[in-house]
C-alpha cells in the first residue's frame, strides 16, 4: 500500500509502539492493553535521567498528535532528534524515528532524523526517502499485533532480563 493510499486517520499510533514492535511484540501487546510495568523499571529511569540532563536550550518533549519527540531543531530543514541510552536496540530506535518522519511527511512537514547515544558520543542522521513501505509494512503489524486476543507468544532475547516485562512473560 503506497503512502497516498495509506488513510492519514490511521496515524493514531505513537513512535513507542513502533519502537516496540522492534524489540518484543509481546512487550507492544501488553503496553496497548494499558498493562505498563515502566514505572517499576530502572532502566527506564536511567534513560528518564539521560534525555533530561541532556541537550540543554533544546525544544523538549515536542508533542504532535499522538508521537511526542524528544527534541526538535528548526533551520533549513527540521529536525526530529531521539535520544537513546545505548545500540542494542538501534534498529528499533530507527524506525521509531522514520515513525516521527512519516508522520510528519503525512502532515505536510518534511523533515530529518537524528538520533543520539550521548553516552557513547555518538549520532546517527535518519532519512525517511525509500523508507516509506516499510513504516507502512510496521504500522500494519503494530495493528494486528494490538488486535489479537492474547499476546504474542514471547521469545527469549538477551534484553529479556533487564525487562521491566520479564515477570509477566517468564515467571
Amino acid at each position: 500500500m503506497s503512502s497516498e493510499e495509506y488513510p492519514l486517520n490511521n496515524l493514531l499510533i505513537r513512535g513507542i509502539e513502533i519502537n516496540y514492535l522492534f524489540v518484543c511484540p509481546t512487550k507492544l501487546w501488553y503496553f496497548a492493553k494499558g498493562i505498563t510495568m515502566e514505572q517499576e523499571s530502572e532502566w527506564v529511569d536511567l534513560g528518564r535521567f539521560l534525555h533530561e540532563r541532556s541537550y540543554f536550550g533544546e525544544e523538549k518533549d515536542v508533542q504532535i498528535g499522538p508521537i511526542s519527540i524528544d527534541f526538535i531543531r528548526r533551520g533549513g530543514v527540521i529536525e526530529v532528534h531521539e535520544v537513546k541510552h545505548g545500540k542494542k536496540m538501534e534498529k528499533a530506535h530507527e524506525m521509531q524515528a522514520l515513525y516521527y518522519l512519516y508522520y510528519l511527511r503525512r502532515h505536510g512537514i518534511k523533515a530529518k532524523g537524528v538520533l543520539h547515544y550521548p553516552k557513547l558520543n555518538e549520532t546517527k542522521e535518519i532519512t525517511l526517502d525509500g523508507r516509506e513501505d516499510d513504516i507502512e509494512k510496521a504500522i500494519m503489524e503494530v495493528e494486528r499485533i494490538e488486535s489479537l486476543p492474547a499476546p504474542p507468544r514471547p521469545r527469549m532475547k538477551s534484553i529479556c532480563r533487564k525487562c521491566a516485562y520479564y515477570e509477566l512473560c517468564w515467571v
